[in-house]
């Protein structure tokens, strides 16, 4: 199948003894640990390198000793260029500060070590890992005793004590991993089977089998690629074929993304390309892709090509509330399309919107609340499942959906069909860091006098994460990135494209971005 999609495949190489070299001997300073939704990330070399790696360990066996937290951390990372080089060093800076390492020899995808944290096998984890940003780049996650994306509160407190360690490295304490396996302070784990078999009783694979579509998976390189593997086998899937299962920390068999880049997104149509063109030729009536830590999904249909991360939750959600009653919310984040809202009220159930990341949900997954958690930048989970996105569950959930009642593409313009067709966008705006700050200052009271936008009566006004400014029948919202010198603004209308475009110009005079 490699071959067959070779035509369409970049032949760009990145050099990947420079980037290694870069992570151990980074040329100048490294940059402060800075956390975003849940980890530091940064370009490796100064913006990541293994200083970095061992502060954030430090930094984490300090949190761990000050409050008491018992148990062993599991340790690991996808498979970019050195992660698992950063949870080698990791495991050491632990097992040097006496904590239990878990640590897998192979490829982690995110959601498993949630499941893992929430199965009780370990109390928190470290997992080496940038999403799906190009190659150059690498991160690490911290994920507590929940599961799910660390909050701000601990971010913080890791944040200080790792950047204590760059300025004073000698308070770092590590061990070789061989004296950590002699003491017993290092050990592997099978992560593979114990998702696997769980997964069997959230999704219906019998109902998958039985409907024989013809399924085709992208892992994009990723740490899910094992994990695909094993659900095929497991489960007798025939009809499910893995089309591309080459490991290459460069991702230079990945098609270039809008801006020249490579990109594992697998919600974009330029990384998606591939799949998107086998779907489209008739060959496979589904495809589906996860980014390389498994934690964002990506699928595409017979009739209706790459589906929209909005739409795919939409219908997930509208199943899942017709099928299954595991919580009675849906969970989305302020930027994900309203329509959800509508298929709540639809099937008498509640709808809670939380500020952008995955963290929001955390504690309404734990309370197993959110028949659906979803955010449009294709994240989602479910009560009683995992506390953090999983690339895979949605891949899986969505194959089982379309394997009972169609096309997804079909279900989706039935939903609209009954309850509205949302136009949709987001805009990124180039800034600066004083931009950013203006608009992080803005309070809703600043818009008390706002009564109208695009023809449309203003309903409400919410500050929590940047302004978001509510209307009749749309809305728009402005926030800035946590990582990048740029404001995203969203914006959604049910009155048709010529109504988002005059939302777009207005909203953006209004927040003057």
């Amino acid at each position: 199948m490699v071959s067959e999609l070779a035509g369409t495949l970049t032949k760009e190489k990145i050099d990947i003894a420079s980037l290694k070299e870069a992570f151990l001997h980074p040329k100048g300073e490294p940059a402060p640990v800075k956390f975003g939704t849940s980890g530091h990330r940064g370009a490796l070399g100064t913006g990541f390198c293994a200083l970095h790696a061992k502060a954030i360990a430090q930094a984490v066996a300090r949190l761990h000793k000050e409050r008491n937290i018992a148990g062993p951390i599991l340790v690991g990372g996808d498979t970019r260029v050195v992660s698992q080089d950063t949870a080698a060093l990791c495991a050491q800076v632990l097992a040097g500060n006496g904590i239990s390492v878990i640590l897998p020899d192979m490829a982690v995808p995110t959601p498993v070590f949630s499941y893992e944290i929430l199965s009780g096998r370990a109390c928190a984890s470290l997992n080496g890992t940038s999403s799906h940003n190009p190659p150059q780049d690498m991160g690490l996650k911290y994920n507590p005793s929940n599961g799910g994306p660390a909050d701000a509160e601990l971010t913080s407190c890791i944040e200080k004590y790792a950047n204590e360690c760059l300025k004073d490295p000698s308070q770092i304490k590590e061990i070789s991993l061989d004296e950590a396996r002699q003491q017993g302070l290092v050990r592997g784990a099978d992560v593979l089977n114990p998702y696997v078999t769980a997964l069997g009783k959230i999704i219906d694979f019998k109902a998958i089998k039985k409907a024989g579509l013809k399924a085709a998976i992208h892992p994009l390189g990723g740490a899910s690629l094992k994990f695909y593997e094993a659900i095929k086998e497991r489960y007798g899937l025939d009809n499910l074929e893995i089309v591309d299962k080459t490991i290459d920390p460069s991702f230079s068999f990945i098609p270039l993304d809008h801006d020249g880049k490579i990109r594992m997104d697998p919600s974009s149509k330029y990384p998606m390309s591939p799949l998107i063109k086998l779907v489209e030729s008739g060959k496979y009536d589904f495809a589906g892709a996860s980014d390389p830590d498994a934690d964002r999904f990506g699928c595409a249909t017979k009739k209706g090509g790459l589906i929209s991360p909005n739409h795919a939750l939409c219908v997930m959600a509208d199943y899942l509330l017709k099928n299954r009653r595991e919580g009675n919310t849906i969970g989305r984040t302020l930027g994900t399309t309203a329509l959800l809202d509508r298929i709540a009220l639809a099937n008498q159930a509640k709808l809670e919107e939380v500020n952008v990341g995955f963290k929001y949900f955390v504690r309404g997954l734990v309370r197993r609340k959110y028949v659906l958690a979803g955010e449009e930048s294709a994240g989602m989970s479910l009560s009683g499942w995992t506390t953090e996105k999983d690339g895979i569950l949605a891949v899986c959930l969505l194959l089982e959906i379309m394997s009972k009642q169609g096309d997804i593409a079909d279900q989706y313009k039935e939903l609209t069909r009954l309850y509205g067709t949302p136009c949709y966008t987001r805009i990124d705006v180039p800034t600066d860091d004083a931009a950013k700050q203006k608009i992080k200052a803005l309070k809703k009271e600043d818009f008390s006098n706002l009564y109208t936008v695009a023809g449309e009566r203003v309903t409400g006004v919410r500050d929590t994460d940047g302004i978001k400014v509510y209307l009749q029948s749309s809305w728009f919202l402005v926030r800035p990135s946590g990582t990048e010198n740029i404001l995203k603004f969203y914006a959604e209308s049910f009155l048709g494209e010529k109504h988002l475009a005059r939302i777009i110009e207005e909203g953006q005079k209004i927040i003057n971005a």
